[in-house]
């Protein structure tokens, strides 16, 4: 099996991209386009408008700090804080790179709170203004956790002494539980954003038509190209205009979609795929917030309770091919199966409700946007790199572009730099020097200190806090997060017991490998938890992943998965361990052959891709 052969396939990318191969669009030649997803931004020096808490003192610099523990971090699957520093490194590199135009296809902040929704508007603006970097974006699941304003909070910021501060939206949210707790901080500005305050807040970011646009449209308006002027898409764009029925009770939400060309010949489709199925409650209650689930499905849900979008994107990849319009769309939910087509396999090892697999488009989504006409489509929302392909019988494809977040492993963004009308290249690029990322260690020695007078049983790893890097550091993050989350919350006990005592040596017997393959290489003493953890670390980065695991582990795992494979086969009446290790082996296996996802060339006349 020749691993990392990363062969002429097509791809599908949740940024929708729509070639015109029968019109000449030169014009768009060489235009570069930074994908910046995933941000989830919390405002750790912003200010609440209603409360005079400021959050807890930096020894190191004296400034005044809302941050959460490192504990909490360290159970989630993004970081809080340190992603505040490398979003603005992120930023300067696009600077440094003279790119003018960044997409933020959702989850730009921490949870839609007021306080970190101003503070990434602050962000943008000082970059727009300085540099005139156009700025589009489209919400994800963390930026309207509910279609309408919600009164929230957090239990987990960093107080003093260490302690966890609980900072809620309203009274009586909280009770606390012993008299050691420090007292709860009540502001308006830590619940959750709805669309209004969003668009009120962010409008201007793509959401709402500017006079320098060329075009604009949503699913609702009633003009088109020809006969388009900026009042009447102004008149069109308030979120009044901007509900659709959601089934069974036909409640009105919001959907912020758009389409705009800021630049002539680049339509920039912007899809709000967030859906909130109603609970039963809201057939009388409709604009109460707690009667709609919360988003986080993606397009599965867009099948059955978001149709509008599909006729939509349909009439204007129409349009683009009409008009010679190089259409890039983008969105915070994948198209396409993000786990190198191992889905299936991870279904029978894990279970249908583990590892976020019911987050994983169905090949029904794939189909019906490249019918649609959908080529090339960016997307976040899983936090991994990863560039998914389908191609159909009747020439059709669509590539699926996963952009890895800037807060967990392994940070970084995507660069489209449009070469010609077919020739699309996507370059990644990591965030590992971040200015600054060690500021808020000192909190985290105080918070460490006091989990440590207490016997905290789930206290952290301090070996984090010898990070040399951004990437270093979010590389502990992942090791800290498969420690203390995942191996209990999706790992099947025996299997997962199984290797936690398995050695290497344990592991090269039990997959039969010949005396001959073991004296090819000198294996250090890795373990089942090492293999474990490298699997996560390709999940999350695929390819970018190599560098830290190492090419010679890289070559010992796959001897034991190869020997174990074809030993298998074998086997008549494999044993529980046997089957478990197996559907382990061919899972690693598919995440070592994904198609390119670092540096790579999409042709879209062709279907193919290539490093």
């Amino acid at each position: 099996m020749n691993y990392f052969k990363k062969g002429f396939v097509c791809v599908t990318a949740v940024l929708a991209f729509v070639s015109c191969s029968s019109i000449k669009n030169d014009k768009v030649k060489h235009t570069q386009i930074a994908f910046l997803s995933d941000v989830h931004l919390l405002d750790i020096y912003g200010t609440f408008s209603d409360s005079d808490y400021k959050g807890i003192r930096n020894p190191a610099d004296g400034k005044y700090t809302l941050l959460r523990t490192m504990k909490s971090q360290l159970e989630s699957t993004r970081l809080f804080n340190e992603n505040y520093f490398a979003f603005i490194a992120a930023l300067d590199d696009v600077v440094r790179r003279n790119i003018k135009t960044v997409a933020l296809p959702g989850d730009f902040s921490d949870d839609g709170q007021p306080i970190n929704i101003r503070g990434l508007k602050k962000i943008l603006n000082e970059y727009s203004n300085k540099y005139g970097i156009h700025f589009i974006i489209t919400t994800g699941n963390h930026d309207v956790a509910k279609p309408f304003l919600t009164d929230a909070g957090k239990k987990d910021f960093l107080g003093e002494g260490g302690k966890e501060q609980v900072i809620m939206s309203k009274a009586g949210m909280y009770v606390p539980k012993n008299a050691d707790e420090l007292p709860v901080v009540i502001t308006k500005d830590i619940g959750t954003m709805g669309y209004a305050e969003v668009l009120e807040e962010l409008g201007d970011l793509g959401f709402y038509p500017q006079q320098s646009n060329l075009y604009w449209e949503t699913p609702f308006t009633s003009y088109n190209p020809e006969n388009y002027t900026f009042e009447k898409a102004l008149g069109q764009s308030t979120i009044e205009k901007r509900n659709y029925a959601i089934p069974p009770y036909n409640s009105q939400i919001p959907d912020l979609s758009y389409l705009v060309e800021t630049q002539k010949d680049v339509w920039l489709l912007a899809i709000d795929g967030n859906v909130y199925i109603p609970k039963e409650a809201a057939r009388n209650n409709p604009e109460n917030p707690v009667n709609y689930n919360s988003p986080g499905v993606g397009y599965n849900q867009v099948l059955t309770h978001k149709k509008h979008l599909i006729a939509w994107v349909t009439k204007v990849v129409q349009e683009a091919k009409k008009r010679g319009k190089t259409l890039i769309a983008f969105s915070h939910y994948p198209m396409v199966d993000f786990n190198d087509d191992a889905t299936p396999m991870m279904k029978k090892l894990f279970g249908e409700d583990k590892m976020q697999l019911y987050r994983v488009p169905s090949n029904e989504v794939s189909e019906l946007f490249a019918e649609a006409g959908v080529q090339l489509h960016f997307a976040g929302h899983m936090h991994i790199n990863d560039t998914g392909v389908r191609k159909y019988k009747n020439g059709k494809g669509i590539f699926n572009i996963q952009i890895p977040s800037l807060a967990a492993y392994i940070p970084g963004y995507k660069i489209l730099t449009i070469r010609n009308r077919n020739k699309m290249q996507i370059e990644t690029v990591v965030i590992d020097s971040v200015s600054g990322f060690k500021t808020l260690f000192p909190l985290y020695e105080q918070e460490y200190a006091y989990l440590q007078r207490n016997k905290n049983s789930e206290i952290w790893n301090k070996e984090i806090l010898k990070s040399k890097n951004y990437q270093e550091f979010a590389n502990w993050h992942l090791k800290e997060l498969v420690r203390t989350r995942f191996l209990d919350k999706d790992w099947p006990v025996a299997f997962k017991n199984f290797m936690l005592k398995a050695s290497v040596d344990d592991l090269l017997a039990f997959a039969k490998v010949s005396h001959s393959k073991k004296e090819k290489y000198s294996y250090e003493k890795w373990t089942g938890f090492d293999m474990i953890f490298d699997y996560h670390r390709l999940r999350s980065a695929d390819e970018l992943a190599i560098k830290d695991i190492g090419e010679q582990r890289i070559r010992q795992y796959k001897i034991i998965i190869d020997s174990f494979i074809e030993n298998y086969n074998r086997l008549s009446n494999p044993s529980a361990n046997e089957t478990s290790f197996f559907e382990f082996c061919s899972i690693f296996k598919s995440s070592l052959n994904g198609a390119p996802s670092d540096k790579f060339i999409i042709n879209l006349r062709r279907n193919t891709i290539h490093n």
